[in-house]
């Protein structure tokens, strides 16, 4: 189980998959655990069962909040150096892209507005320096949905200084038949729209322990991050003994989807530098 982002840059990544490519037998997979949520894995079925129908947009962000402090002190991930160029998208953009990756919705291409708020920071030790990563991304794309070939508008924030967030990753899917939000501000909490006719109403959900992996914890109870994590890593050991995922949104991230966010956030800094929609290549 490897680490998020799967290599600082592009040019990490090349070389992880290269050597993941020379030991085929090999298992290698990349933590996010958020997909494990109940209402996440909820979303997942309804994605399977196509109960949204065609996709009108979809909206996901995962939302921090600590670094508004400016006597926050720098670390290795807010240093260049050490953590490459992505800054933000390569620290928080993985979380927000497993659940999209995974159910078939590719950018084609972005449009990216990236934000460096605290320029300086203090360095432990008295003095202030450079901190030149960038605190917040918002990606504008377009998406193809793989099973029915349409394109729709798919827009992922990233931020570490979104005032009022503590630790939000959300996920919002609209579609022609229905439509679902969530977010880890109410991680018991799924809201479902669905459309047949007539008046259009929002419902809430409590989820427990709706979980592909069951436990000793009974399903009335609350879910948090911490079990999340544990859904996680059973995913991990069952596709590890088993050869597949128990389904598909109970798997971990693969290899070959980290390659698709390495794409994305380097699209997404030559779209920033050039004010210009980039497309993936």
């Amino acid at each position: 189980m490897a680490e998020k982002p799967f290599g600082i840059d592009q040019k990490a990544n090349d070389a992880i998959m290269a050597g993941i490519d020379r030991h085929p037998g090999s298992f290698v997979r990349c933590s996010s655990q958020f997909m494990f949520f109940p209402a996440v894995q909820r979303i997942g079925r309804m994605i399977e069962a196509d109960a949204f129908g065609r996709i009108i947009e979809v909206n996901v962000g995962f939302l921090h909040c600590s670094d508004l402090n400016p006597s926050k002190e720098i670390n290795w991930k807010r240093m260049v150096e050490f953590n490459g160029e992505y800054g933000c998208m390569g620290d928080l953009g993985p979380h927000v892209c497993s659940v999209p990756f995974r159910a078939g919705w590719i950018p084609l291409n972005v449009r990216a507005v990236l934000s460096n708020i605290m320029p300086k920071r203090l360095d432990g030790k008295g003095k202030t320096v450079p901190c030149e990563t960038w605190d917040n991304a918002t990606l504008l794309c377009q998406a193809r949905d793989s099973r029915s070939g349409d394109v729709f508008p798919f827009t992922l924030r990233t931020q570490r200084i979104s005032p009022g967030q503590k630790n939000n990753w959300y996920l919002e899917v609209l579609g022609t038949k229905a439509c679902a939000k969530f977010s880890t501000n109410d991680t018991n909490t799924l809201e479902i729209l669905e459309y047949t006719g007539g008046e259009q109403r929002w419902q809430k959900i409590s989820m427990g322990q709706e979980v592909p992996f069951k436990s000793i914890t009974h399903n009335i109870f609350q879910f948090g991050v911490s079990d999340a994590i544990l859904q996680m890593w059973a995913g991990f050991l069952y596709e590890f003994d088993k050869g597949k995922s128990f389904t598909r949104f109970s798997g971990c991230v693969t290899p070959e989807e980290t390659t698709l966010w390495h794409r994305l956030f380097t699209a997404a800094l030559k779209s920033h530098k050039t004010s210009a929609a980039v497309a993936l290549e």
